[in-house]
């Protein structure tokens, strides 16, 4: 065996590859980005600082991690792109030293009824290729444990075309492990027929009740009085047997209507395409409520809601089947894995080990595989999508992280943290956007952007170590070290909310009685059941405003002024003052720019390249056509008020000429939740998830609610902002409203009037009320892991 010797004495020089040791961004403009130079450290842990909305997300996510997924796209054939999302190039005038970028965000995993943990991470396949080797009695290969599997049969003759064609009888026969009667989701629906007609009215009397369903002109109607298998003029519970059969579920077939044919069919499956078909989120607010009035969701009595045929629940492991192990918490099958032991598939059972293990090493043994994947909060989803990266081969790679911290109580952080930390040693680039300090704290490198959000930010205000940082005079700096103290007085309960008995998922059987009038917060770690008690025993009735973290659907052409509300008064303020209808200075409407249809922009699809979006020449870009331009309100014409931010919008309809109440109101809730420096036109799509979730706390600030329910409204805030949060609570809880808020913030802890501490661990080891009291006790008591956190938090 040979040895390579060294000539010379002295050490050789660098190698020219060895010099690439910086992610190079130069003049990035992106969004509200000015002109940033910057240099990245590669193989370090960089930490992205900065204020709401100044840039951060721009520069690291629309910058970036877009020009290197862009780059590595165009490496496939044309052909493949012509399959992939088209990306344009982003703002910039140079980009060197990129890698691979992966990123793991907060988007929530699709709400789709089929998609579960397991799905989501491949566990479930792996389970299924165990159960198909093992599972007695064997009843079929890997698809036969799959509830997203039908069994399929099929019969007849095949005619082979081989020297003298002939005829061949053949079956085919497919086993799968889908549960029949509620077809693998789990549940079934049922329609409450009382809330689709008013059975003691005949159709021309107008006996349906579903909204838009008008007796006398509309053609839905029409069809079923005019059909001729019922009469229109009796009372619908005087219908015989049959005609209430073919009313409710009669087949499709051609009818003739006032000489017009058209389809009939009965109403149940009539309501489920129109109705049920649709996402409900994206209804009518009058719709949705119809639709969750109409229909009741309920476990499939079949399958008892494990989705899965009687054959792949019979098949076990031991006295285990698959839903046994899919309803499992993760960390209790991971031991069960590793008890068996069977040498023919025993690589099979080290990679599921592996997975199952990545679960509880990033906290999240407390789930389970048959939970769906829209149920998880937006930091559960995140961390999910991290499990396939934590056991990956990949070195040099750039790892883009969104907020990771999110949903993490602070006993959770550190074991977030030392994740990170491990990525970045294998020899990976980690970019992290945070503003938690204890995540800002293991930085190898520290970026600030600023100094303010919107137009006041986009610049670099900080560059360099942690220690640096707080040394320095920014926004960041100044506030790493904040702590909220401890109220000295708690203000007194006006009542309390009783819920006795609460069950939902890890509820241990909870009595607990929520106190009103005040600021309550529910905390314990991740898993402990805070949702579950709060969402799911505080109704969402009538006198509660629950805003939770669910996503806010809006089209680049949604932007803050449509989603709130506030341009609906605007509108109307500009055709009372021009003698013009409204519509005109909608660019959704009749005021919309032809060339572009109100978009401001011009999209191009480039086929197999990137598509492009250009600013519209016609109107530069303004959405309105230029008569509408020429109308008027306080001096300024429709697209000038939209390009305003909030605080400009409210000084301007505050006072003088321009003065509108109505419109004053909703920027004044806008700018009171933090948002000042947003602008009215801005499209939704391009705001974080702590800037909806605060948007839609605005929106909701003005409803008639006397409990407001939040679900940790300090996503997404900076340290200076939850100063700002903190006395928005304040005021709701002194206008006379009662303020649940479900928060791992310190901060938020420390100032409220009374605390539910769920745990002590998660999953099966938590749901239970650990503690009941004023921070100032909990912080005394320190017998939970929150009160041990609040009490170093607080300097206690």
């Amino acid at each position: 065996m040979s040895s390579a010797k060294r000539t010379g004495g002295k050490a050789s020089a660098p190698h020219v590859a060895d010099s690439h040791d910086l992610i190079r961004v130069h003049g990035a403009r992106e969004n509200n980005l000015k002109d940033v130079n910057i240099e990245i450290p590669k193989r370090r842990l960089t930490v992205f600082t900065g204020v709401s909305g100044s840039g951060k997300s721009s520069l690291v996510f629309n910058t970036i991690a877009a020009e290197s997924q862009r780059l590595i796209n165009e490496t496939y054939s044309a052909f493949v792109q012509g399959f992939m999302p088209t990306l344009a190039r982003p703002e910039v005038d140079v980009l060197e030293g990129l890698t691979t970028a992966i990123i793991v965000d907060q988007q929530r995993m699709g709400a789709d009824p089929r998609s579960t943990v397991g799905t989501a991470t491949d566990v479930n396949a792996m389970l299924r290729i165990l159960f198909s080797r093992l599972g007695e009695p064997h009843i079929g290969p890997p698809s036969a444990y799959s509830f997203n599997t039908a069994s399929v049969r099929a019969s007849g003759a095949i005619t082979v075309e081989r020297g003298n064609k002939k005829a061949v009888k053949a079956t085919y026969e497919r086993t799968g492990g889908m549960c029949t009667r509620c077809e693998g989701r789990g549940s079934v629906s049922d329609i409450d027929l009382t809330q689709l007609y008013d059975d003691s009215k005949s159709l021309s009397e107008g006996a349906f009740t579903i909204p838009g369903w008008k007796s006398d002109s509309q053609w839905t109607v029409q069809v079923y009085a005019q059909s001729g298998f019922v009469d229109p003029d009796k009372p619908i519970r005087e219908y015989t047997k049959k005609q209430l059969q073919d009313f409710l579920y009669g087949e499709p077939v051609k009818v003739k209507v006032n000489g017009v044919n058209l389809t009939y069919e009965g109403l149940i499956p009539k309501i489920q395409k129109s109705f049920l078909s649709k996402d409900k989120e994206a209804m009518q607010p009058h719709i949705r409520a119809f639709v969750e009035r109409a229909v009741t969701f309920t476990v499939c009595p079949e399958c008892d809601g494990t989705r899965l045929s009687e054959g792949a629940r019979s098949s076990k492991i031991g006295k285990i089947s698959i839903a046994d192990a899919c309803a499992m918490e993760i960390r209790d099958l991971a031991d069960w894995v590793r008890d068996l032991d069977e040498p023919s598939v025993a690589p099979l059972l080290g990679a599921l080990r592996d997975a199952l293990d990545s679960f509880v090493e990033i906290g999240l043994g407390y789930l389970s595989l048959d939970r769906p994947a829209g149920t998880l909060s937006g930091g559960e989803a995140q961390r999910v999508k991290m499990i396939r990266h934590l056991g990956s081969s990949l070195t040099d790679t750039t790892y883009v992280f969104d907020e990771p911290t999110i949903g993490l109580h602070p006993h959770d952080i550190q074991r977030m943290n030392d994740l990170l930390l491990r990525l970045r040693d294998k020899g990976n680039t980690v970019l992290v956007v945070e503003h938690k300090p204890e995540a800002i704290a293991i930085a190898d490198h520290v970026v600030d952007l600023g100094p303010g959000a919107g137009t006041a930010g986009g610049t670099v205000c900080f560059e360099g170590t942690v220690e640096e940082l707080r040394a320095g005079d920014t926004v960041t700096g100044r506030h790493l070290d904040d702590r909220a103290a401890l109220k000295e007085t708690v203000r007194e309960p006006s009542g309390a909310l009783e819920i006795r008995g609460a069950a939902t998922h890890n509820l241990q059987d909870v009595d607990v009685d929520v106190p009103l009038g005040v600021l309550c917060v529910v905390t314990g770690v991740a898993g402990s059941g805070k949702s579950s008690l709060i969402h799911g025993s505080v109704p969402a009735g009538a006198d509660v405003v629950s805003v939770d973290q669910s996503p806010i659907k809006g089209s680049r052409r949604s932007n803050p002024a449509t989603y709130t509300g506030l341009l609906e008064p605007i509108r109307k303020a500009f055709a009372k003052a021009n003698g013009v209808k409204p519509a005109l200075f909608s660019a959704n409407s009749e005021g919309a720019c032809p060339t572009c249809n109100g978009a401001g922009v011009i999209y191009t699809d480039l086929a197999m390249m990137a598509g492009v979006a250009a600013p519209c020449e016609d109107c530069e870009g303004k959405r309105f056509q230029p008569s509408v331009l020429e109308y008027r309100f306080g001096g300024r014409d429709i697209s000038e008020v939209l390009a305003m931010s909030v605080a400009q919008a409210e000084e301007f309809f505050g006072a003088g000429e321009a003065r509108t109440p109505a419109a004053h109101k909703i920027l004044e809730r806008l700018a009171d939740v933090g948002l000042g420096y947003l602008t009215l036109g801005q499209p939704l799509t391009t705001l974080s998830g702590g800037e909806r979730q605060r948007l839609k706390l605005a929106t909701h600030m003005g409803d008639k609610g006397g409990v407001y329910v939040l679900d940790e409204p300090t996503t997404g805030l900076h340290l200076a902002d939850v100063e700002q949060l903190l006395g928005l609570l304040d005021r709701l809880v002194d206008a006379g409203k009662s303020v649940i808020v479900i928060e791992h913030h310190q901060a938020v802890m420390a100032h409220a009037d009374w605390i539910i501490d769920l745990g002590p661990g998660a999953g099966h080891d938590g749901g239970r009320v650990v503690f009941e009291g004023t921070p100032a006790d909990l912080v005394a008591d320190r017998s939970t892991l929150t009160g041990e956190h609040l009490a170093a938090y607080v300097g206690a």
